[in-house]
């Protein structure tokens, strides 16, 4: 739930922030500046509020960030096909994709940055027992 409301109050602000700046510059081009300004905000968020890590430092922010550009990408390309698809799309149209894109992306960053950046593994350094492994991989699995 915490991830939930972190995430989507960031996504919610980013969603506003790529709408409007849109008008302004090229989609992807506010794209980018939304998302790494969002993802900076969002990790610390989740390190300090949804996974209550000690972690911190620029290794969290890369590991993070590079679950973001693969995020940026797919968000992107949704944005990119509905302006293929519907040149004249609206921005509430644009956003609504926008936002749907966002909550897939951000249900496979919710198990990676579970899993691989803020998880056990992260922490402690040394694997889990083999039954929490086996777990991690089939939730990662229904998250993709």
């Amino acid at each position: 739930m915490r991830f939930v409301v972190c995430g989507g109050g960031v996504g919610l602000a980013s969603s506003a922030a790529v709408v409007l700046l849109s008008g302004r510059l090229p989609m992807a081009v506010a794209n980018a500046l939304v998302t790494v300004v969002s993802t900076v905000l969002a990790t610390e968020l989740h390190r300090r509020i949804s996974f209550r890590s000690e972690r911190r430092g620029w290794r969290v922010h890369l590991q993070s960030g590079a679950t973001v550009a693969v995020s940026y990408a797919f968000t992107t390309g949704a944005l990119l096909c509905l302006f293929a698809v519907r040149p004249d799309a609206s921005p509430p149209a644009a956003q609504t994709v926008y936002l749907v894109a966002s909550a897939l992306a951000g249900a496979g960053r919710f198990v990676l940055l579970r899993v691989v950046v803020f998880g056990d593994r992260a922490r402690s350094g040394h694997r889990r027992t083999p039954p929490d492994d086996a777990l991690d991989k089939s939730a990662a699995m229904m998250a993709v």
